[in-house]
């Protein structure tokens, strides 16, 4: 079954805004549990072809995973292709976008997020023998919140600083303009503005320009 992926990011910046928002989120709901903290590693490729991409990777799928991937490919369209590491499990990770935005960044998106049982370096090398070059890499540490009936990730990003992302998955695609607007009501509670896609645009080209200098570190930078 495919998955629809409705998100929307806020830049926090600071630590102090991050442990603000863990905050109210209890206040707002006692319900709300910290689900997973973990570590990742996430390497972002461009060009390729997202058809020779499945025959490199279909024998490390299963047969849910290989009509998973089907079915993005011919729904889809912007193809954002990465390879991820989280704690010690590899994932291949494929977006394609929904609405008017890109694939890399934008509110409403098909994805395919699926565990492999290869390491991070075979992953990434059968990607780029599937036409792909590396975009960037990014690192990150991340908390999972389960906060009224959405998903918030508190992350700590190498270049952005504190990011939060509000994000509810749904297999129907007419359910993705309703559960936009139940994001944006708990954007609203939580006193979270989002981050504008032009901004983000801006960031996420600054990064990609310079991620050697990011990549594993704290560093941070601020575009406007």
């Amino acid at each position: 079954m495919s998955h629809f992926e409705i998100e929307v990011k806020s830049l926090l910046g600071e630590k102090v805004r991050a442990e603000a928002l863990r905050q109210k989120m209890q206040e707002l709901d006692p319900g709300c549990a910290c689900v997973s903290t973990n570590r990742q590693l996430n390497h972002y490729f461009e060009g390729g072809d997202i058809f020779v991409l499945y025959e490199k990777v279909v024998s490390l799928l299963n047969e849910e995973q290989m009509m998973k991937f089907k079915t993005l490919t011919g729904r889809g369209s912007s193809f954002s292709v990465r390879t991820r590491q989280r704690d010690d499990e590899v994932l291949l990770v494929v977006k394609a976008s929904i609405d008017e935005g890109t694939s890399e960044n934008t509110v409403k998106r098909m994805e395919f997020e699926e565990p492999v049982a290869v390491t991070l370096d075979v992953l990434d090398a059968l990607v780029l023998e599937a036409g792909y070059t590396y975009q960037a890499k990014w690192s990150r540490e991340r908390e999972e919140y389960v906060y009224k009936g959405a998903n918030v990730c508190l992350d700590y990003n190498a270049g952005y600083g504190y990011l939060a992302e509000v994000e509810k998955i749904v297999s129907d695609e007419s359910l993705a303009d309703q559960v936009r607007a139940e994001i944006d009501e708990l954007m609203l509670e939580l006193e979270l503005e989002e981050l504008q896609q032009d901004r983000l645009a801006r960031m996420f080209e600054h990064y990609n320009q310079n991620w050697p200098e990011y990549y594993g570190t704290t560093k941070v930078f601020i575009i406007e």
